[in-house]
């Protein structure tokens, strides 16, 4: 089994992988770790510094979890990114973390979530922080 998790570096993505580790542990499965950025940035928030992800596996390792971290920048956003590892992996879950966003944010920036929960071939779990 496995468990994909969309990853990035604020209370929402947390609550999001602590969730999934939760999953991968209850299930004994495989966690694999999506933490993408399009590329088009110098800075990207939402990627991940390299210490951040060595934490992660650090923790993931500790709890036993098998995993895999896939850090791609290929210039697609991030719901293509989580919804092609699931693809690839045979995804049983997909973990999200969801934020509040107005609707005038979720018209003219679309929503990374939304496209997740729509598109996914498989169950996904929508988590809040705090």
């Amino acid at each position: 089994m496995t468990v994909v998790v969309g990853y990035v570096p604020t209370p929402e993505g947390e609550a999001a992988l602590t969730q999934a580790i939760a999953e991968a542990r209850k299930s004994n499965s495989t966690l694999v770790l999506v933490n993408s950025s399009k590329g088009e940035a110098v800075v990207d928030n939402r990627f991940a510094q390299d210490g951040d992800i060595q934490d992660i596996e650090q923790r993931l390792a500790s709890q036993g979890i098998h995993y895999l971290v896939k850090r791609p920048v290929r210039g697609h956003d991030a719901a293509a990114e989580v919804l092609d590892a699931a693809e690839e992996h045979k995804a049983d879950l997909i973990v999200i973390g969801l934020r509040r966003r107005t609707p005038v944010g979720k018209l003219i920036m679309g929503s990374t979530s939304q496209r997740i929960l729509l598109e996914a071939d498989c169950p996904v779990l929508a988590v809040k922080a705090g």
